[in-house]
C-alpha cells in the first residue's frame, strides 16, 4: 500500500514538472534579396523578461556562446563577412572569472551568403546556444529559409537592426522554441544580477592602474631611465625663460601620451572593439602569444634586442630639429622609437591583455601606461632641482629589466595554460602549471641575491638593502606556491594557474578534498571520485544496479559542466558537514551531466520517442531522460530514488542554498527508503 502511494506521489510530481520545460527565447526568421546572387540571413528573438541568451563572442569558460553551423553550405554559398550581431551587454562573471556577453529581451543576428548554386532552393541553419535567468538552457534549434523567387524580391531591402521595426509582413520563416529534445538547463553565472556598467568601469580601472604601474617599470629600465636628465636639461638649456622650458616640458609629455594612445586607439579601430576579445579564446591566438611573450622575454634576459630599424630614428631625430611644437611632437616619436627595445615588450603584453577585455581597454591601457611615462619628463622640467636626487644610472637599470623578463616568462605560461585548457590536452595540468612558476620565482631569487649572472649585469661585490628585500619577497612567494602542488587553493594567484580540476590529482599529491584519503578506495565498477571524494556513478544504469547490490537510497543529480549553481550546491551546501556525511554514508550519488559533449557509440544513438529528435551524446541522452522521466530540464535537479527507480520525496529539488531546508529535503526522501525497505 505504501509502495502504491510513493508511485502516486512521483506521478503528482511529474505532472506538475510539465510546468519546468522551459522556453524563453521566440525566434522569427527572414531572407532578403540583396543582388542577384546576394542574400541576407535575419535572425529575430524576442527573449522573455530577466533572461539572457550568450552571445557567439561570450569567452570559454563561463555560459557556452552561440554557435552557428551552415549546413549545407559547400557547394551552395559562401559568407559574405562575419555574422553581425545587434547590441549585447557584457558583465564580468566572478565564478567562471570571464567577461560574458549577452542579449536581453531582444536580439538579432544578421549573416549576408552569396549563392554559388543555381539550383539552390533552401539554406539550412543550426543554432546551439545558452539561455540563462535563475536557470540556463542549452538548445539546439534549426531554422531553414526557403530562396524566394525573383519575381517576389528584386529590389536592395535594408535590414533592420532594431526588433520594432521589423515588418512581420515580410517574415518568410517563423520558428519557434519546440524542439526540447536537446534543451539542457546548465546553472547560470550569475549574469542577470550584475549591473554591467560597474563591472566594465572595474575593469578598464584595474587596467589602467596595471598600465600604469608598467609605464613606471618602463621608467625604470637602461634605454629610458638615462634620457630624463637629458631631455629636461634640454629643454631647459634651450628654453629662453623657465616658464617657456616648463611649457615646452609639457608638450613633450602631452605628445608622449598622445603616441601612445593613438597606438591604442588603431589597435581598437583595426581589429573592432569586440573582435581581440573573441579572438582572446582562440587557441592559436593564445599559442602566438605564448610565442611572443618568450620572445620578449628572451629579450629582457639579455638574449638578443628587439630593435627598430635604426634609420627609423635618424628621420625621426632629425625631425625633432626643427624646433616649436612639431619639433617636439618628433622628439617623442624619438623617444618612444629608441626606447622600444625595452617599452615594446611592456607595450605588446599590455596591449595583449588590454585587447582580450575588448571595448576601449587599449586605448585606456596605453594613456595609463604613457602617463605614467612622461609625469617623470613634465615634473622634472617644472623643478630641475629634483634631478639631483634621482640615483645614478648603472647595472641596477639591468636588473629591473631581467625582472621584466622574468614576468613576461611567467606571463607567457598563461596564456599556454589557456590554449591547453580549451584543448583539454592535459599537458600542462595546475601541478606542471605551478612547477614551472616556482622555477621561474625561483630562479629569480637567486638571481637578485646575486647567485646568477646574466649577459649584461654589471660586476658587483654585494647586493643593495633593497635589491635583497625584493629577493626575499620574491622567494617567499616562491616558498608560497610549493604547497600548491599538493593541494593548497592559492588564493593569490586565483585565475592564473590552471583550476583544482584540471590537475592530475584534483586535491593535491596524495590527498583528498575531505581528508578521508578516499583516493585510494577500490571505486564500484563504473564509478569516479565526485566532489568532496564522494562515489558518483554517471550511468543511471551502473548507479541503479549498485544501489541495489547495497540497498541503498539514489540521489540522482541532473548537473552540468558549465553549471555554476551545481558549483555553488556543491561548494557551499554539499561540504557542510552534516550533509557530507549523509552524502558519503546514506546514499549513494549518481551524476547525469547533460552537456556532455562525448559521441555516443552508433549502436546507442536513437530517435527520442518523446520529442522526435536524435540523441548522438551522452548530454543528450541525459538530458532527453529527464524531459521523458521526469518532465524537467533544469539544473541543478536533485531527486532521491528507491532502487527501482521510484521517487520518494514529494517533490524534487533544485538550487537552494539553504543548508537546513536542503538536509530536510535529503533526510525526507532516506527516511521514506528505510520505511518501505
Amino acid at each position: 500500500m505504501k509502495k502504491l502511494l510513493f508511485i502516486l506521489l512521483a506521478f503528482l510530481a511529474l505532472a506538475n514538472g510539465n510546468a519546468q520545460i522551459l522556453d524563453p527565447a521566440k525566434w522569427t526568421t527572414k531572407i532578403e534579396k540583396k543582388s542577384e546572387t546576394n542574400y541576407i540571413l535575419t535572425f529575430n528573438t524576442v527573449i522573455e523578461n530577466d533572461w539572457h541568451l550568450y552571445s557567439q563572442f561570450t569567452p570559454d569558460g563561463g555560459p557556452l556562446p552561440l554557435e552557428i553551423i551552415f549546413k549545407n553550405q559547400k557547394g551552395n554559398f559562401t559568407l559574405v563577412g562575419k555574422t553581425k550581431e545587434s547590441k549585447t551587454r557584457t558583465a564580468y562573471n566572478d565564478i567562471f572569472e570571464v567577461n560574458e556577453t549577452f542579449f536581453e529581451k531582444k536580439g538579432q543576428i544578421q549573416q549576408e551568403i552569396t549563392i554559388t548554386n543555381p539550383k539552390l532552393t533552401e539554406i539550412k541553419v543550426d543554432f546551439n546556444y545558452q539561455v540563462c535567468k535563475d536557470v540556463c538552457i542549452n538548445i539546439e534549434k534549426s531554422f531553414t529559409f526557403t530562396i524566394p523567387a525573383a519575381s517576389k524580391t528584386t529590389e536592395i531591402v535594408t535590414v533592420a537592426t532594431d526588433l520594432t521595426t521589423i515588418d512581420s509582413a515580410k517574415v518568410d520563416t517563423a520558428v519557434t522554441n519546440t524542439d526540447i529534445n536537446k534543451e539542457q538547463v546548465v546553472t547560470p553565472a550569475k549574469v542577470p544580477v550584475l549591473d554591467t556598467k560597474p563591472s566594465k568601469q572595474r575593469g578598464l580601472w584595474s587596467i589602467f592602474f596595471i598600465a600604469f604601474l608598467s609605464g613606471f617599470a618602463a621608467l625604470l629600465t637602461p634605454c629610458v631611465f638615462p634620457m630624463i636628465p637629458m631631455t629636461v636639461s634640454f629643454f631647459t638649456k634651450q628654453s629662453k625663460t623657465k616658464a617657456k622650458g616648463i611649457r615646452n616640458a609639457i608638450i613633450y609629455g602631452i605628445a608622449i601620451i598622445f603616441i601612445y594612445v593613438v597606438l591604442g586607439f588603431l589597435v581598437t579601430w583595426i581589429f573592432g572593439a569586440d573582435a581581440l576579445n573573441a579572438l582572446s579564446t582562440n587557441v592559436w591566438f593564445n599559442i602566438i602569444f605564448f610565442v611572443l611573450l618568450v620572445t620578449f622575454a628572451a629579450s629582457f634576459l639579455g638574449a638578443f634586442e628587439i630593435m627598430l630599424p635604426n634609420s627609423w630614428a635618424n628621420k625621426v631625430d632629425n625631425q625633432a630639429d626643427r624646433g616649436g611644437i612639431i619639433g617636439i611632437l618628433f622628439m617623442a616619436l624619438a623617444l618612444a622609437i629608441v626606447s622600444f627595445s625595452c617599452t615594446g615588450p611592456i607595450v605588446g603584453t599590455l596591449l595583449v591583455e588590454a585587447a582580450s577585455k575588448g571595448g576601449i581597454a587599449p586605448i585606456v591601457g596605453m594613456f595609463g601606461f604613457s602617463l605614467a611615462l612622461a609625469l617623470p619628463f613634465m615634473l622634472f622640467a617644472m623643478f630641475p632641482g629634483w634631478l639631483n636626487s634621482l640615483p645614478k644610472s648603472g647595472g641596477w637599470l639591468n636588473t629591473v629589466k631581467v625582472v621584466l623578463g622574468f614576468l613576461e616568462l611567467a606571463l607567457a605560461f598563461k596564456f599556454l595554460s589557456n590554449a591547453d585548457l580549451v584543448l583539454q590536452l592535459h599537458f600542462l595540468e595546475r601541478e606542471v602549471f605551478l612547477a614551472i612558476w616556482i622555477a621561474i620565482f625561483g630562479t629569480l631569487a637567486f638571481y637578485l641575491f646575486g647567485k646568477i649572472t646574466l649577459p649584461h649585469d654589471s660586476p658587483m661585490s654585494h647586493i643593495s638593502v633593497g635589491r635583497l628585500s625584493f629577493g626575499l619577497v620574491v622567494l617567499a612567494f616562491t616558498i608560497y606556491l610549493i604547497p600548491g602542488i599538493w593541494g593548497a587553493p592559492l588564493k593569490l594567484i586565483s585565475g592564473f594557474p590552471p583550476p583544482m580540476t584540471y590537475s592530475e590529482s584534483p586535491y593535491g599529491v596524495g590527498n583528498s578534498k575531505g581528508g578521508s584519503n578516499a583516493s585510494a578506495q577500490i571505486l564500484p565498477e563504473g564509478a569516479h571520485l565526485g566532489p568532496h571524494d564522494l562515489i558518483a556513478f554517471e550511468d543511471y544504469e551502473k548507479g541503479l544496479a549498485y544501489a541495489k547490490s547495497v540497498n541503498k537510497p539514489i540521489l540522482l543529480d541532473f548537473t552540468g559542466y558549465a553549471c555554476v549553481n551545481c558549483r555553488k550546491m556543491e561548494d557551499y551546501v554539499w561540504s557542510d558537514p552534516a550533509i557530507l556525511k549523509i552524502l558519503q554514508e546514506e546514499v549513494i550519488l549518481i551524476s547525469l551531466y547533460v552537456d556532455d559533449k562525448r559521441e555516443l557509440p552508433k549502436s546507442e544513438q536513437y530517435v527520442s520517442k518523446e520529442t522526435g529528435k536524435e540523441i548522438v551524446s551522452v548530454g543528450n541522452k541525459w538530458s532527453d531522460f529527464q524531459i521523458t522521466k521526469f518532465k524537467a530540464n533544469a539544473q541543478p535537479y536533485y531527486i532521491i530514488l528507491d532502487a527501482e527507480g521510484t521517487m520518494l520525496s514529494d517533490k524534487p529539488e533544485s538550487y537552494n542554498s539553504d543548508i537546513n531546508a536542503y538536509k530536510g529535503w535529503l533526510r525526507e526522501g532516506i527516511d521514506r527508503f528505510v520505511k518501505v525497505k
